[in-house]
């Protein structure tokens, strides 16, 4: 065998070589990432308050009304949240499926609530906006 076709090889799958674990640690990263991002949104004692009030479950509908009516921290820290989320969607950082797995139940509570759907629209939060309507879209 000719040393040059040899070493032809032998570079190629050094180089493969390479690309395979730069590609699973690439992998890992991200899944750190995802993880530590799902994590956050659990950690916040105040998140979990206005889920608690965002909660799907019936009857809630004055409760809900008020939270949107007194614009607490909280409530804003939560959008704000989410409106984070559609940026990194926007951006490509996460993909649908992604946000879907992650975070399903929580932007269906958001998206059920008339009250709270008005408040995203006029409020600002243009992407978590856009996003929800796409996830309404999707769904019919």
């Amino acid at each position: 065998m000719d040393w040059e076709v040899l070493k032809n090889i032998v570079t190629s799958s050094g180089a493969a070589a390479a690309l395979y674990v730069y590609y699973q640690n690439s992998r890992l990263r991200r899944a750190e990432w995802l993880a530590s991002l799902y994590e956050k949104f659990f950690e916040r004692p105040d998140l979990k308050t206005v889920r608690e009030i965002l909660d799907c479950a019936p009857g809630q509908s004055a409760a809900v009304d008020q939270l949107v009516a007194e614009e607490p921290a909280e409530f804003t820290d939560y959008l704000n949240f989410f409106e984070f989320v559609a940026v990194l969607r926007k951006t490509g950082q996460l993909s649908d499926s992604e946000i879907e797995d992650l975070f399903r139940y929580y932007l269906d509570c958001l998206g059920r609530s008339p009250h709270v759907r008005r408040y995203i629209s006029e409020k600002g939060y243009e992407r978590l906006d856009s996003l929800l309507r796409k996830r309404t879209k999707t769904k019919e």
